[in-house]
């Protein structure tokens, strides 16, 4: 008993001992946590290698961002609960998937209140929604709901902030706790603190906001979108500032920075330090403290000094001669500066702790970004100088794919913002990362034609693959003798002798009945008949029964060989994404009349080949009818001759190119004004006015002229050469 006692002792002293040697040193910390927080706060920064290591800033200076009237973590975290009280909302527990099954995705705008004016920008997005093709005026087949109140601007010390929005939208009959609806903000909370407060309820709906706040977004529901001025373009917009061999990798300047330098409050911290990086050689960071009512109040001993350097430098100047452009945060995470950088080919480097880039759940950043640390500031030069220029161009050409692609005007920022959403609807036929991060983009690669990359006319020099070895012969016939004339008997005779030809599709579009089968001729390849709706419009729909990656376009008056079309067919497997084909025509800027001009006289330049005799892969039937707005269809189904004038601005727009003439034998030329007489003179007259109208609207749609001018002609090796006929390919060209 006595050996027991005796061993129970020893554990206990020894669990003391070991909880002294190991626990004491916290318990004490502990008993003293309070006062060495305070002094730990009072010294810092303490460098162990203070003496090593120089001191580049002051260290009153680095603490300012501890202003008393910034709210602390628990007072944002409840400032946050207030405006997201469904913070844990998901597609799938705060979206009615159901309103979208019946008429697909459909978004509706409410009716705008007379007595409440919307903001310049807010009007634009509204606008972009109702030009696109997700419109209803319906709100019974909406998918999606957009607020006509505008909710941009949440700062209640701005002119634009709307009053009782809280009230109104709970007195929407649709509003339904804010299930289903897209709500867009630029602006939040106000000065000193710049929360994200709103001043009103979102419920369960999408929040589409600008500088929006890692903490605050709700990953897969919220959508990050960037802040834009209120001159931002609604459509179009200009293009970037890199051009191909005109800027070199490398520029004047590494690193620049010009902007505002807050004195106090929140995001002053960043700016007050930018001095530091400053070297007056390839490092330009320029900062004034000249803004604001009361700036003069709270200036420090460099703002003098600051604003006289300030004025010695323009900005577009140091976007156009630098590589890397510093954009630090403001008040809020999110800034102009952002844009601005994309645009002008000046890779951003990002100073904002805790940003949502915008759209990063599509774009991969990684890839035309440095994303920095605020408080690794003064390591950003040596970080941007490691940088290999093969990688920096890299960098510099990304920016202008994302720029042109998605940030470029405001419709393009609101359809992404609507084609990630429509994504998420249907995950199974979403775009996947790369098609968001390569061109043409993923605004103009629809997931519902095909979600493999072989399928699309885009991406086969990328993986070495080539489009399928055939071709559709796709005839319109529009005559209205109800009978087959010669020249469509011919045509049907020289394509089917084509030994790429795999099937013909003759569009029948006449007021009388196509002819019995009896009286097509016989052919080694399907013939099918398919009724048209007598629409121009109807030569682009993506029929199901094209079967192949080429379709050959063809109309009924068209002449044409086998060999040209072998030709033909060979030079557009070369080039998948254009078109390719016989007759051309061209444009220009007509100063006189201030518009522009469309001819088909025979020049050194083309920028059209008329779908009368041209291939192009068959995805742009699917883009022309399912991409294109109803608007713009009707456009073509009530001007004549137009609908080829746009399929190529389409495929311009798409792929920055212009199309590709091949050789032929015969000329196919339209009649102009000037060379016609009578009735017959009227007609080609009216015609040919009609295309230059169709030309001009379609430009003011687009906001800026697609087309692209060439002067390259493709003919056959050995083509008129003075050669033998024995040795050459294609010698029926030139008989």
């Amino acid at each position: 008993m006595q050996a027991r006692k005796k061993y129970i002792f020893l554990t206990f002293l020894a669990s003391w001992l070991l909880l002294f040697l190991f626990g004491g040193d916290r318990l004490r910390r502990f008993a003293l946590f309070s006062g060495r927080k305070a002094e730990a706060r009072r010294n810092w920064p303490r460098w162990t290698d203070r003496f090593l290591l120089k001191n580049f800033a002051d260290p009153e200076e680095l603490q300012r961002d501890g202003d008393p009237s910034l709210l602390s973590p628990r007072e944002r975290h409840a400032a946050w609960l207030s405006v997201y009280k469904n913070s844990r909302c998901r597609m799938e527990t705060c979206f009615d998937f159901s309103r979208c099954e019946k008429n697909g995705f459909k978004v509706f705008t409410y009716p705008r209140e007379r007595d409440q004016p919307v903001s310049e920008s807010y009007s634009k997005i509204l606008s972009s929604i109702e030009r696109s093709r997700y419109y209803t005026p319906k709100a019974e087949e909406a998918c999606l709901f957009i607020l006509g109140i505008d909710t941009l601007d949440r700062d209640h010390l701005s002119a634009q902030y709307v009053q009782d929005v809280d009230e109104k939208i709970r007195g929407f009959s649709l509003w339904n706790g804010g299930r289903n609806h897209l709500i867009f903000n630029l602006y939040s909370g106000t000065w000193p603190n710049y929360t994200e407060d709103l001043g009103f309820d979102i419920g369960q709906a999408i929040l589409a906001k600008a500088s929006f706040d890692t903490e605050r977004f709700r990953p897969g529901f919220d959508i990050s979108i960037p802040l834009f001025p209120k001159d931002h373009p609604q459509r179009g917009g200009e293009r970037g500032w890199l051009y191909q061999d005109s800027i070199p990798p490398k520029k004047k300047y590494l690193l620049v920075f010009k902007g505002k330098r807050y004195l106090t409050g929140i995001g002053s911290g960043t700016r007050n330090a930018l001095h530091h990086i400053h070297n007056g050689k390839d490092i330009i960071s320029l900062t004034t403290c000249k803004h604001g009512k009361d700036w003069e109040k709270h200036k420090d001993t460099r703002c003098d000094k600051d604003n006289v350097d300030y004025e010695k430098f323009d900005y577009r100047e140091l976007l156009r001669n630098s590589t890397f452009c510093i954009v630090p945060r403001g008040r809020r995470l999110g800034s102009f500066r952002f844009l601005e950088a994309l645009q002008a080919a000046c890779i951003p480097v990002l100073l904002s702790d805790g940003w949502e880039l915008p759209f990063a759940e599509a774009i991969d950043w990684g890839k035309a970004t440095i994303v920095g640390s605020e408080r690794l500031l003064l390591q950003i030069p040596s970080a941007v100088r490691c940088i290999h220029p093969e990688r920096v161009l890299a960098f510099q050409q990304q920016t202008q794919f994302l720029w042109d692609a998605y940030f470029s005007s405001v419709d393009k920022i609101v359809h992404t913002t609507l084609e990630i959403i429509k994504d998420r609807l249907s995950p199974h036929r979403s775009r996947s990362r790369f098609l968001w991060n390569a061109l043409p983009g993923g605004l103009l690669v629809l997931p519902d034609f095909s979600t493999h990359l072989g399928d699309f006319p885009f991406y086969h020099l990328q993986h070495g693959s080539s489009p399928s070895e055939k071709f559709t012969a796709f005839i319109r016939v529009v005559s209205q003798a109800g009978s087959l004339s010669q020249h469509i008997l011919r045509l049907i005779q020289a394509v089917s002798g084509s030994q790429y030809c795999a099937q013909i599709l003759v569009l029948w579009s006449c007021e009388k009945p196509p002819p019995p089968s009896r009286k097509w001729p016989q052919t080694t390849m399907p013939l099918t008949i398919i009724q048209g709706r007598r629409k121009l419009s109807d030569r682009f729909f993506p029929y199901g029964a094209i079967q192949t990656d080429a379709v050959l376009s063809l109309d009924e008056h068209i002449s044409l060989s086998t060999s040209e079309v072998d030709f033909a067919f060979v030079v557009w497997r070369s080039f998948p994404e254009r078109i390719v084909g016989f007759p051309t025509r061209s444009h220009f800027w007509d100063a006189e009349r201030g518009r522009w001009g469309y001819t088909s006289q025979w020049t050194n330049e083309l920028s059209i080949v008329l779908t009368a005799a041209a291939f192009y892969h068959r995805y742009y039937h699917s883009l022309f009818t399912e991409y294109l707005p109803v608007g713009l269809r009707d456009l073509v189904d009530g001007l004549a001759a137009c609908e080829d004038i746009l399929m190529n601005v389409l495929v311009a727009a798409v792929t920055k190119l212009p199309p590709i003439k091949v050789a032929q034998k015969k000329q196919h030329k339209d009649t102009a004004p000037q060379q016609v007489k009578g009735t017959a003179g009227a007609a080609g007259s009216r015609r040919f006015s009609q295309r230059q109208d169709c030309l001009n609207q379609l430009v003011d749609w687009f906001g800026y002229m697609p087309l692209v001018s060439s002067q390259l002609r493709l003919d056959p090796v050995l083509f008129k050469d003075q050669v033998s006929v024995l040795r050459k390919k294609y010698p029926r060209l030139e008989k």
